[in-house]
C-alpha cells in the first residue's frame, strides 16, 4: 500500500541500493488469529517494488528463516525457537496489552533480517509507534550497527492510515475508524 510505498521512496531518496523485505512472520500471530487470512500478494508486491526502483526483493518463506521448527505456530512450536525477548515496561500497555507475543514476534524477525540483510538503514512507519520505539530499543540494546529511519503516516483521502488489514473492514467500519 501506499504507506510502504513511501518507506521504499524514502529509502531510494537516501541510499545507493534499496532491500525490501517481504515476509508474513507467523510469530508475530496468536493462535486463531488472522495469519491464514493475512493478505498475501507477492507478486504484486514485487512489481510495486520494481517500480519504485528496490534493487533487491528479499522474500523468505517460513522454512527458510525458522528450518528449526516445523511449524512456527502456537506456543508449542514457538518454544523451540530462540526469540529475542523486548523489555516488558514497553508492551506493558497499548498494543501490547492486547497482543501477547506479538512484539517478541516483532523483534525476533527484525534481528533477523537486520543480521541477514546488514543494512546501513532500515525504515519504519510512524504509523506502528510503539513498535518503532521497540525496534530503536533493539539496536540500542542489541549494537546492531544500523540506523532506524522513520517514515511519517500516510493516509487514505478519508484520513484513515494505510495498514494491509484495512481490507478487512467494511465501508461503515473504515468510516468510524
Amino acid at each position: 500500500h501506499s504507506g510502504h510505498i513511501r518507506l521504499i521512496k524514502q529509502a531510494r531518496e537516501e541510499n545507493d541500493r534499496v532491500v525490501v523485505s517481504i515476509f508474513v512472520n507467523p510469530l508475530q500471530f496468536e493462535p486463531g488469529s488472522d495469519l491464514d487470512k493475512y493478505p498475501r500478494q507477492l507478486e504484486q508486491d514485487r512489481k510495486i517494488c520494481e517500480e519504485a526502483g528496490v534493487d533487491i526483493v528479499f522474500a523468505p518463506t517460513v522454512e527458510e528463516l525458522y528450518p528449526q521448527a516445523s511449524q512456527v505456530r502456537g506456543t508449542e512450536s514457538q518454544q523451540e525457537l530462540t526469540q529475542v525477548v523486548h523489555p516488558t515496561t514497553m508492551t506493558a500497555q497499548m498494543c501490547g496489552e492486547s497482543r501477547h507475543g506479538h512484539f517478541q514476534g516483532v523483534t525476533t524477525i527484525v534481528a533477523k533480517l537486520l543480521n541477514i540483510i546488514q543494512p546501513t538503514r532500515a525504515y519504519f512507519g510512524e504509523k506502528d509507534a510503539q513498535q518503532l520505539a521497540i525496534i530503536r530499543q533493539l539496536v540500542t540494546d542489541l549494537n546492531f550497527p544500523v540506523e532506524i529511519r522513520s517514515c511519517p503516516i500516510v493516509r487514505e483521502e478519508s484520513g484513515l492510515a494505510y495498514s494491509s488489514r484495512n481490507q478487512y473492514l467494511t465501508p461503515e467500519q473504515k468510516e468510524q475508524a
